[in-house]
């Protein structure tokens, strides 16, 4: 199954928007589309996810960690947005892997080196973890 990250999706005529703060508790969404353009004999049907962004508590606790495994000064802004290259950890760091288990710890999960491979930012690895976090 496909996974779409976004936060407008467009379909020809029909348009799809979510603002970051109106969908903060959205687990789960079903879009059904009907009308010009979308005839089920035309086209098969359309089936996708909408994954959230973890909360903003997630975040916040994996910004500290990464900040304090980088040993990064109070005064450098780290927020989701934050790639860790840019911050100073590349993927196959040994800084990364330390980050990375400094999270298995702090929330009591286990990430899969394939994973923690796909992590590019803090966002990325916050959402990972509550996906990880969701499955237990």
């Amino acid at each position: 199954m496909a996974s779409v990250t976004a936060s407008s999706l467009s379909f020809s005529s029909v348009s799809c928007s979510f603002k970051q703060n109106q969908v903060s508790n959205l687990r789960k969404a079903s879009l059904s589309f009907t009308g010009k353009g979308f005839s089920s004999q035309k086209m098969p049907a359309l089936r996708f996810r909408v994954a959230c962004a973890a909360k903003p508590e997630t975040v916040t606790k994996v910004c500290e960690i990464v900040r304090k495994q980088l040993a990064l000064p109070d005064d450098r802004d780290v927020n989701g947005e934050s790639k860790f290259a840019t911050l100073g950890a590349d993927s196959l760091d040994t800084v990364k892997v330390e980050i990375v288990m400094g999270l298995e710890e702090e929330f009591g999960i286990s990430v899969e080196e394939e994973n923690a491979q796909s992590i590019a930012t803090v966002q990325d690895a916050a959402d990972l973890i509550e996906q990880l976090l969701e499955k237990k």
